[in-house]
């Protein structure tokens, strides 16, 4: 099979993606204008943008699973695990992050948006970057001193590597479909920003708690020493003992090691901690949408929270 064999798994690993943020695009679009079915030309552009959106994000994960050292994405092994692929992934993500530039400028070259398209997608890509580059960099740290993490260093991460490109991207490009201008939707921005940090306290918590044949991938925060959600809220509120589980088990590959920090958050009620983050949180974000004063971004809005409002996957 070779490498035609190898292509055809790679078709199937991006199949098995929700697509989400893509179809986010459509379904925003149509919310904009007020229909319920678009022009075969307008159903083409959104379906386009969105397809951008989910190679921009395939050329995220792959390039991720071999920072993370990763095993499984999607229930299945990361592509480059798979057999005569290996680091070979690097190239087959650059070129994916190639296909969006090739197919903005085949289909929106001539669009009075086509320069703001391309500003968004190349700030997004930097944000995400820089997030990704704020996550290595602080797990770096951390494992000289676990103090170091903390809920702003955990929020920063989150807004820049997962917010912008899951929540902002989908939104903004409906929003120049549908010709408006990005610079009069700060608000809707910073709305869709906070949307995407209660997202990742959800894959952090899921992480930890979800089951792995259901969420399709094993967690491994605790093993990888990440900064995530958890290990922040467990640090704030562990006496002098629990800390020193924390230091002398956490990011350690042992099974014993991550089963006593398991054991330590169950100490510390963090599963409940959550469930009241997330009320807080669906609370304010809701209270922060209805004060837009448009009833179609309110809608936009209330859609991508509705999605994943108390997700289990």
């Amino acid at each position: 099979t070779g490498r035609w064999g190898d292509e055809f798994e790679l078709q199937v690993f991006f199949s098995s993606g929700k697509c989400n943020r893509g179809l986010s695009v459509v379904d925003s679009y149509k919310l904009l204008k007020g229909v319920d079915v678009l022009t075969e030309e307008e159903m083409f552009l959104a379906s386009t943008l969105g397809w951008c959106i989910e190679w921009l994000q395939a050329f995220f994960l792959v390039l991720d699973d071999i920072m993370d050292d990763s095993h499984t994405r999607r229930g299945q092994p990361c592509w480059f695990r798979v057999s005569q692929v290996g680091l070979i992934a690097v190239n087959d993500g650059i070129l994916l992050r190639n296909h969006i530039s090739r197919m903005l400028r085949l289909h929106f070259k001539k669009k009075p948006y086509y320069a703001d398209l391309l500003d968004l997608f190349n700030e997004v890509e930097f944000k995400t970057a820089s997030g990704q580059m704020l996550d290595l960099i602080t797990t770096h740290e951390g494992e000289k001193d676990l103090t170091k993490y903390n809920i702003g260093v955990h929020r920063r991460i989150v807004q820049f590597k997962t917010a912008y490109y899951s929540f902002y991207l989908p939104v903004a490009c409906a929003l120049l479909l549908s010709g408006e201008s990005l610079e009069n939707y700060s608000a809707v921005e910073n709305i869709l920003v906070e949307m995407g940090t209660y997202f990742q306290v959800q894959d952090d918590y899921l992480d930890c708690y979800g089951d792995p044949e259901f969420i399709g991938k094993i967690g491994t925060d605790i093993e990888d020493y990440k900064c995530s959600w958890l290990v922040v809220q467990a640090l704030e509120r562990a006496d002098e003992s629990q800390k020193s589980i924390l230091f002398e088990n956490y990011g350690k590959k042992d099974p014993a090691c991550v089963a006593k920090v398991k054991d330590l958050y169950k100490e510390l009620n963090l599963e409940a901690v959550f469930h009241e983050y997330e009320s807080e949180s669906y609370k304010k974000l809701i209270a922060d949408i209805e004060a837009q004063p448009s009833v179609a971004v309110q809608k936009v809005l209330k859609s991508f929270l509705h999605k994943i409002y108390m997700r289990q996957k």
